[in-house]
């Protein structure tokens, strides 16, 4: 495409990143392992549109406002935070249904609608602003500088690696999923959910007090 270059390696450069664990994929895990494949479909679509409001705000230069005002980053760097935290917590002190002692007993646990796990999968992504300045900083690197439609080329970037990225999503919520099938999963699975709502706390609390962010 016009306005494009070394497109190939963006495109190896974006699934090395894509496949880097980060807040996203761990959330799209987490809801994989708790509530099935669909849950985690759900989740990596809701990262998918976090990201795609990213790359339009990226477009309509909205991201280097936030990027040139000190005000408006540390306010979306503290929701983020502070809702990094919150999933974090809720993984923490969640519990998990008692496996039933008997097929009477035996109830499917509850889950949350797909609507609901889309919509804070969109929040992961969409109040973490450090998301907005990698496409800032990444993205131009792979476009001419004498491109004549150059906002077209960083669309078409920002299109590639957000749709590689939710396919990585997607297998890693149906590799969960087969984990989940295997013997002890379950007692491994309480476990995980806590190290990852560790994790959560953990990148909410050094995305606060990232004095570089």
């Amino acid at each position: 495409m016009p306005g494009l270059h070394e497109y190939l390696l963006f495109v190896a450069a974006g699934l090395l990143l894509n496949i880097t664990p980060g807040a996203d994929m761990l959330y799209v895990v987490t809801q994989a392992g708790r509530h099935g494949l669909a849950r985690g479909v759900a989740g990596a679509l809701g990262v998918f549109a976090g990201t795609l409001a990213h790359i339009t705000l990226a477009i309509a230069g909205l991201s280097a406002l936030l990027a040139a005002s000190a005000t408006a980053f540390a306010l979306v760097k503290y929701v983020g935070a502070a809702y990094l935290v919150y999933l974090g917590l809720r993984l923490l002190f969640s519990r998990r249904a008692v496996a039933p002692t008997t097929a009477a007993d035996a109830e499917p646990a509850p889950r949350p609608a797909l609507s609901a796990v889309f919509r804070r999968g969109w929040l992961v992504n969409v109040l973490n602003p450090k998301i907005a300045l990698f496409f800032l900083a990444f993205l131009p690197q792979f476009i001419d500088p004498a491109a004549g439609d150059r906002m077209l080329a960083f669309g078409v970037l920002g299109l590639t690696f957000n749709t590689t990225g939710t396919l990585v999503n997607c297998l890693a919520a149906w590799a969960t999923v087969g984990i989940g099938r295997l013997p002890l999963a379950r007692a491994a699975g309480r476990v995980a959910e806590r190290v990852v709502g560790g994790l959560f706390v953990g990148l909410g609390c050094k995305l606060a007090f990232d004095s570089s962010a």
